[in-house]
């Protein structure tokens, strides 16, 4: 039987979402997906979590880094017998970490598959628009010089379509294919938090927090919105912005 669920966690504590091996066996590096998998492996199998050497799979939408979180990482998995889902969800909440939780769990078809099938993919980057600092302000990025929400939107808009988007990778980019298509991308502010969402059909390595460094390089430096197009235009990454914390970056929703 294949299930399917969206899983929300904070990144902070983690090296990301996907399980990393080394010498083919588990390292040891906290990372979501072990944590997901032990919990599974321990309400189907019985059994200590401490027993658990990857006997449940699953497969997420897509890697996140670490520190950037999810609202809606969508993720499948396998199981041998039928499965009481409102309480098998519970009881996957009650054994996770405070900082991962799951919802929506169901059965899907066995065709379904996490990442394959996934249609669209909607990030949020938020960070401070303020002077001064506050204790609640926590780890998100703060950005001291006066941000303008509608030149922003103008550098943005540069980006809706489908383009070569090389300039914003990272070296770190498996996939040769560099195409990607943003249905949209557009800045709010709300006192002083601003949020920049974009959704786009799949992402390169860091392509999002590059766009964001590349945003603050034009809004610091006074350049006119244009400069995004240049940037997207050139093709060449020494042409954008820093890559920015992965702090305040998070996955909203996957769309199939």
């Amino acid at each position: 039987m294949r299930y399917a669920l969206k899983v929300q966690y904070i990144g902070k504590n983690y090296a990301g979402s996907q399980i990393q091996l080394k010498d083919g066996k588990l390292a040891n590096i906290p990372t979501i997906q072990e944590e997901l998998e032990r919990a599974i492996w321990t309400l189907i199998g019985g059994k200590s979590a401490n027993e658990y050497n990857r006997q449940i799979k699953t497969i997420f939408s897509g890697r996140t880094d670490r520190g950037v979180n999810s609202k809606g990482q969508t993720v499948h998995f396998d199981l041998p017998e039928t499965i009481v889902a409102s309480k098998f969800e519970y009881s996957l909440n009650e054994i996770l970490p405070d900082d991962i939780s799951v919802s929506d769990l169901r059965m899907v078809d066995k065709s379904f598959h996490a990442q394959k099938s996934a249609k669209w993919r909607t990030y949020r980057f938020e960070f401070i628009n303020r002077r001064c600092k506050n204790a609640f302000d926590r780890d998100l990025m703060r950005i001291k010089y006066n941000i303008d929400i509608e030149r922003i939107n103008k550098s943005l808009n540069y980006l809706v379509g489908e383009h070569d988007f090389s300039a914003f990778k990272s070296s770190g980019t498996l996939n040769p294919s560099k195409i990607c298509l943003i249905e949209f991308a557009t800045c709010n502010k709300v006192g002083d938090r601003v949020f920049i969402d974009i959704k786009g059909n799949r992402f390169l390595y860091n392509m999002v927090r590059t766009i964001v460094g590349t945003l603050l390089e034009i809004e610091g430096h006074n350049l006119e919105p244009e400069h995004m197009k240049r940037v997207l235009d050139s093709l060449d990454r020494r042409k954008a912005g820093q890559c920015v914390s992965p702090f305040g970056l998070t996955l909203l929703d996957v769309e199939y």
